[in-house]
């Protein structure tokens, strides 16, 4: 009984919890389909009085369109997502599967390298891109998007908590290391591999920083630097502003709830072993 009490006990304040941090959204996806009169009103009316299309439409259609934006911004956090996933994996298998000597130390090494600053890359990334002619291009935020130290940490912690007999066996079998990695790992991994092309989307989609930096052309802007141009443009249309907001994060909403069910299973897979 007393355990059950506890379980409720918990639950409602999770439940509490939980709306206070759904409420701002909430007042952000109101305010996008409200007048101006009401944005300020006092009680907040959740439920605008007259829902209006007026400040969606202008995003959508008006000087500062977030069609090309959108297209931007998918094109960069897909094809990242893609390559990320994939090339995180393979060496993932590298270090989790194939004995060489110093892989403990070198995989620690590269480990290391997560506590170096990304600000601290940005003027050899700058001269680096402008020397090879990809600076205010989509090159420069996708090609260091390819590579990601967490991807390769996530999978590898995955792939070390299948079992080594299952590999040991297809290897009898006459089975190389690539026939293993596309045959066997991937398929065993689809958990893992799922919350990574989740998280990584997401990583680039709300990526500001490297957008900022590295493109100039307002054509090549992502949904992050438009939302910003937006907000400088009409900086007293509030309405605007959400409505704006809402579209941004529509696609992050989406993925979340299509793979919420893979991103609990990947990580506690990863978790198991270390």
């Amino acid at each position: 009984m007393e355990i059950k009490s506890a379980k409720i006990g918990s639950t409602l304040v999770m439940f509490v919890l939980g709306l206070f941090m759904i409420m701002p959204f909430l007042w952000m996806i109101s305010t996008s389909f409200k007048s101006p009169s009401e944005v300020f009103q006092y009680p907040i009316q959740w439920i605008p009085s007259k829902i209006t299309l007026e400040h969606h439409l202008k995003v959508w259609t008006g000087k500062e369109s977030f069609v090309i934006y959108y297209m931007n911004s998918l094109k960069i956090a897909l094809i990242c997502m893609v390559g990320a996933t994939f090339l995180s994996s393979l060496a993932a298998y590298g270090f989790s599967r194939i004995e060489f000597k110093g892989r403990n130390l070198l995989f620690m090494f590269y480990l290391s390298m997560m506590m170096v600053p990304p600000q601290v890359l940005f003027v050899p990334k700058f001269i680096l891109f402008d020397k090879i002619g990809i600076y205010n291009t989509h090159w420069a935020l996708i090609l260091p998007g390819l590579f990601t130290i967490f991807g390769v940490f996530l999978m590898r912690q995955f792939f070390l908590s299948i079992p080594q007999e299952i590999t040991e066996s297809a290897f009898v079998d006459g089975a190389g290391h690539f026939r293993i990695f596309f045959q066997l790992m991937l398929p065993l991994a689809k958990p893992a591999l799922a919350t990574l092309a989740i998280i990584d989307f997401s990583w680039n989609w709300n990526d500001y920083e490297n957008a900022l930096v590295f493109l100039l052309d307002r054509n090549l802007y992502t949904v992050p630097l438009g939302m910003q141009n937006f907000i400088l443009e009409f900086n007293i249309d509030y309405n605007g502003m959400m409505a704006a907001t809402s579209a941004g994060i529509v696609p992050m909403l989406l993925v979340f709830l299509i793979g919420q069910k893979y991103i609990i299973q990947g990580i506690t897979g990863s978790a198991v072993k270390g």
